[in-house]
């Protein structure tokens, strides 16, 4: 099979999957408008070119601008973006319509990413400054005037009338860092030197990402985002262990965490309230312990098959369109419904996973694995908390709920996933190996750059630099 035959065959299989995923949310939201008033929404067109026609344009970046990218990556988050969109337009209308314009900046910055990021390991010579942006966006929510507090966790910062969460965006510049750093020092931090039985890392070359991750996890601390805080803690140590291959990493940093998680327990008593409602929340079933006793009526509510999309009651759930989301899909979709979310998340990991494992380069590697790390431990934080598995925390499902920064901030994760791929099949000639629109650009604007640095020579005269 010819390179062309096998990039086309790629994005078709990419389309194919977009459109079933549009069949299903076109289908879930008339179905929930229905249940509501008994006729079909006119609404209905404007979702339809808003968001899912949204969702057709990055295809289409994908098809001009990664060819050969993994094809299962976008259709998955626009399966699970349609399913959020579609709970979120049934618990609020106008949530729904902010939902529709964060859609539109997200699906800017994914093709964004696809252009301006022709090769993604040129961004190794900027781990750095990615450092730097990250601790300046996590420290904004603690500066007087910006920092808001919401839910007693003070990561929003308010700029006018925009609300944001600086550590969407910190997380994935945490990982380019972690994936700079580690690529370049993974040899000598690998090697280290031998106390007695154990081989232990030479502090001068693990110190500076400890203290970087040390540093992020103390502000999540201060802000009371224990859920982000976690997530810090598991890129670390995940990144940590790919880098070096060695398990006693990973055996240690569990250890940590137990360490670190009994600590905060003893010192937080927003830790021991949370804990406390996570063993039994029914001693305060009006108060602290409402908001997951609702969840669990919720899931008993759907059953298997669910009570029917709109005809569930979610909005008993405080702030179910953020953190609780889930709790919804599974009263009005069911253990099948709820299922299905689980296994796009799988698959979604899975197909990040494979951009890592396919990729032969050690930032790549790196990279894809820190960026899928987020993806899943993000949704088994904010699930596995939903259903009591853990400890609730209060962060958001990575495109199904409700939010513009955690939208935004995980398109441009996705994309940084896709050009990856396409890098790697373009390297291992499964696409051909052209110039992506985004290096054309870089090219053409050099040259331009460099016929500018010289004025054009009068009368026999060389050319002087400007």
């Amino acid at each position: 099979m010819s390179t062309s035959t096998i990039a086309s065959a790629r994005r078709n299989t990419e389309l194919g999957l977009i459109v079933m995923a549009a069949v299903i949310t076109t289908s879930a939201y008339v179905l929930a408008s229905l249940a509501q008033d008994a006729t079909i929404p006119a609404r209905v067109v404007p979702f339809l070119v808003i968001t899912l026609g949204l969702l057709l344009v990055a295809h289409i970046a994908n098809r001009v601008l990664a060819k050969g990218a993994e094809p299962r990556l976008l259709p998955l988050a626009a399966f699970l973006h349609g399913i959020g969109y579609v709970m979120i337009a049934r618990l609020d209308q106008d949530l729904a319509g902010l939902q529709a314009t964060w859609t539109f900046v997200a699906i800017l910055a994914y093709i964004g990413v696809l252009v301006f990021v022709p090769d993604t390991r040129r961004l190794a010579r900027w781990n750095w400054w990615f450092l730097g942006i990250a601790i300046i966006l996590l420290l904004l929510p603690l500066v007087p005037g910006l920092g808001r507090s919401i839910g007693g966790a003070r990561i929003w910062v308010s700029i006018g009338p925009i609300n944001f969460q600086p550590g969407e965006f910190a997380k994935v510049l945490l990982a380019l860092f972690f994936a700079g750093y580690l690529a370049d020092k993974r040899e000598v931090i690998a090697d280290g030197v031998r106390i007695g039985p154990i081989r232990l890392p030479e502090l001068r070359h693990l110190l500076p990402i400890a203290i970087a991750w040390g540093f992020a996890v103390m502000i999540m601390v201060a802000q009371k985002d224990l859920g982000s805080s976690l997530l810090f803690f598991t890129l670390f140590v995940v990144m940590l262990w790919v880098s070096t291959g060695k398990v006693a990493y990973l055996v240690t940093g569990f250890m940590l965490f137990a360490v670190a998680a009994v600590s905060a327990w003893m010192l937080f008593d927003h830790v021991q309230t949370r804990v406390s409602i996570w063993l039994d929340p029914w001693p305060d079933y009006e108060g602290t312990g409402y908001q997951p006793i609702q969840a669990m009526f919720a899931f008993a509510n759907g059953g298997v098959d669910g009570t029917g999309i709109g005809l569930g009651s979610p909005t008993k759930i405080p702030a179910v369109q953020n953190d609780f989301i889930f709790a919804a899909i599974g009263e009005e979709f069911g253990l099948l419904g709820a299922t299905a979310v689980l296994l796009a998340f799988v698959l979604l990991i899975g197909a990040g996973l494979r951009v890592a494992i396919r990729s032969e380069r050690p930032y790549e590697t790196l990279l894809a694995t820190g960026l899928t790390t987020i993806l899943g431990v993000q949704a088994f934080i904010i699930i596995g908390g939903v259903v009591r598995l853990v400890p609730l925390t209060g962060i958001t499902l990575p495109f199904v709920s409700y939010g513009g920064s955690s939208l935004v901030a995980n398109y441009v994760l996705l994309a940084l996933l896709v050009r990856m791929s396409d890098m790697t099949a373009r390297r291992l000639g499964e696409v051909p190996d052209e110039l992506s629109f985004g290096e054309r650009l870089e090219r053409r604007m050099a040259r331009r750059r460099q016929r500018t640095q010289t004025v054009a020579p009068a009368s026999g005269e060389r050319g002087l630099p400007v």
